[in-house]
C-alpha cells in the first residue's frame, strides 16, 4: 500500500472513529498528507495513530488528537487563526486548508530549527497562507490579534491569558492540565462572556516551554 493509500485508509478509520465529523476536516487530511510533515526515518509509522519524534524533544500529534481539536475548533473559510506549538507543521497546514485562500494561519514556535522545519514541510504543499514565527508562543501573538480561532498544541497550566487575543464569537482549544495529563477546553466567546467546555478524556502532550508555559 503506497502512502498515498495509506492517508485514505486513516481517514476512514478517523470518520469510522468519530473523529472526523466534517467534510472540511475531511477534506482538509487528505489534502495534507502527514508523511510529509515527519522526518524520513520514522515514514512507515505516518499513519498509524500515534504521535511521533520530530526531534528536540518534540512531537507530531496523533492523527485522532489532531482530528478532535480541528473538529473543536470549527474554523470557517476566511478566519485568521492562531497556532501556538507549530512542531513540524502539520496542524498549521491542515487549518490553512480550512480557511482558504482568504483566511490566514499564524503559528508560532519556540524552537528555531522546528520552525525551519514546519516552514519546509508547508513549502512542499505550495501552501501560502501559513506564517511560521519563532518566539515565545507561550504569551500569544499580541501584534497580529485579534484572532477568530486560537489553538494551542502544547500542554499548557492555563490559557486564560490569550483570551483576550480572541475576537468576539472566537473559540480557543487547549490542553490544559499538568505535564503529566491534561484535559481538552473549549473556550467560547460571546458578547464579552466566557463560557468554558470540556470535552471527555485525557490527553498527553509535551509541555508548552515559555514565560506563560511550565518551569522545567
Amino acid at each position: 500500500m503506497n502512502l498515498e493509500e495509506q492517508n485514505k485508509k486513516l481517514v476512514e478509520m478517523l470518520k469510522k472513529a468519530g473523529y472526523i465529523k466534517s467534510e472540511s476536516v475531511e477534506k482538509a487530511f487528505l489534502s495534507t498528507p502527514r508523511h510529509l510533515f515527519v522526518p524520513e526515518y520514522l515514514l512507515r509509522y505516518a499513519y498509524n495513530d500515534e504521535p511521533l519524534p520530530i526531534g528536540y524533544g518534540q512531537t507530531i500529534s496523533q492523527p485522532s488528537t489532531v482530528a478532535i481539536m480541528t473538529e473543536l475548533l470549527q474554523a470557517d473559510e476566511g478566519n485568521k487563526i492562531l497556532e501556538i506549538g507549530s512542531g513540524s507543521g502539520w496542524q498549521a497546514a491542515i487549518l490553512a486548508r480550512i480557511v482558504g485562500r482568504k483566511g490566514k494561519v499564524y503559528t508560532v514556535e519556540t524552537i528555531e530549527e522546528l520552525a525551519d522545519f514546519a516552514r519546509q514541510n508547508i513549502k512542499k504543499l505550495g501552501i501560502k497562507n501559513v506564517e511560521v514565527i519563532c518566539k515565545d508562543g507561550s504569551i500569544g501573538l499580541p501584534e497580529k490579534a485579534p484572532f477568530d480561532r486560537i489553538i494551542v498544541t502544547a500542554a499548557c497550566p492555563s490559557a486564560d491569558h490569550l483570551l483576550e487575543q480572541l475576537k468576539d464569537n472566537g473559540r480557543l482549544v487547549a490542553p490544559v492540565g499538568n505535564v503529566h495529563a491534561q484535559i481538552m477546553i473549549v473556550y467560547e466567546k460571546r458578547n464579552g462572556e466566557i463560557k468554558k467546555l470540556q470535552h471527555p478524556g485525557y490527553f498527553v502532550f509535551v509541555p508548552l516551554r515559555g514565560e506563560k508555559g511550565f518551569k522545567l
